[in-house]
């Protein structure tokens, strides 16, 4: 799900791959890209489910304005995936309301 060659930028410079875990299972991204865009990468499109009516919710803005994108990472829930650079062995996980309760 990746753009292999842009027809403007042309081909992407090469990166460091790294690994994470997403509600529990293993996937690889590129280090520094935003969370959001190496979910994005692997197919995941449900970021959290809302508090009331636990609707879906993913990439809306992707500028770090709304809150649509926040997960739990590495424990602390509410964090924007949009603008957080992806890092090597980070844990995120799908948050569950506003705190970021387990309901897996």
């Amino acid at each position: 799900m990746r753009i292999a060659e842009h027809p403007i930028l042309g081909a992407p410079e090469e990166r460091k791959t790294v690994t994470f875990t997403h509600d529990g299972a293993e996937y690889t991204g590129f280090e520094g890209e935003p969370v959001a865009a190496a979910l994005k990468a692997a197919g995941i499109a449900i970021h959290r489910y809302t508090k009331k009516y636990h609707s879906p919710r993913g990439i809306f803005c992707a500028i770090g304005r709304c809150t649509d994108c926040v997960m739990v990472i590495n424990g602390q829930p509410n964090v924007r995936t949009c603008v957080t650079p992806l890092t090597e062995g980070m844990t995120v996980d799908t948050q569950f309301g506003a705190g970021g309760e387990d309901r897996r």
